[in-house]
């Protein structure tokens, strides 16, 4: 427990921060799952507008320092190479 006063003030602080960053790396997670769930759909319109929204909440993660910068880069390029393997399928 905490004892300072600063202290207490870091631990509140703390646990605002943790909820603030828990929603933006869960709906960046929510995006991956939906957008590799639609992969197998073939619904390509539907699929092209969750992978922009993917993209999109990882780059506003690694911006807000939430995720590392290159951990967003490293996700987004295994979505992108499952999409296009998708994509590459379909049109066989």
């Amino acid at each position: 427990m905490p004892i300072t006063k600063s202290a207490k003030k870091e631990v509140r602080k703390t646990l605002r921060r943790t909820l603030v960053n828990k929603t933006a790396r869960s709906r960046a997670k929510t995006m991956i799952v939906k957008t590799e769930n639609l992969l197998a759909g073939g619904d390509t319109e539907t699929l092209r507008r969750t992978l922009v929204a993917a993209v999109s909440a990882l780059d506003k993660a690694a911006e807000k320092g939430i995720i590392h910068r290159n951990n967003a880069a490293r996700r987004k390029s295994r979505l992108m190479k499952k999409a296009n393997k998708a994509a590459s399928a379909a049109q066989k």
